[in-house]
């Protein structure tokens, strides 16, 4: 019941970071969603730094982890936010804008993890 909690207040307090840095970055561009892709990015870096200090000779408890990774950044990104957005940017006629938005928020999000990671394990 604790690791539950856990997982539950970490991602009430990631949703709620992801709607305020959504709802200020994405009306910068009509044709690009800033806001979700950084949130995206961003919770990729996170989780790759969490897990690495997790993995790192346990400087992370399990239970910090859930909260951290599982909890915080499963609420803070938003594939099904991200997957919306594509679907409207194609809808809309927008093919180049959601292929740079698809392709730079997948390949940008797996680098920012073994970014992450990378940094981790340097220090």
């Amino acid at each position: 019941m604790k690791q539950l909690f856990l997982v539950f207040l970490g991602g009430g307090i990631g949703s709620c970071f992801r709607f305020l840095l959504g709802k200020y970055f994405n009306p910068f561009f009509t044709n690009f969603y800033l806001g979700t892709f950084l949130v995206n990015i961003l919770g990729c870096l996170l989780i790759g730094i969490i897990l690495g200090l997790t993995y790192k000779q346990d400087l992370l408890s399990q239970n910090q982890a859930l909260i951290l990774a599982t909890g915080f950044c499963g609420g803070f990104t938003t594939f099904s936010a991200f997957a919306f957005e594509s679907q409207n940017l194609i809808k809309n006629g927008e093919i180049a804008f959601a292929a740079l938005y698809i392709g730079s928020s997948v390949l940008i999000g797996v680098l920012a993890v073994l970014l992450g990671l990378w940094l981790i394990r340097s220090f």
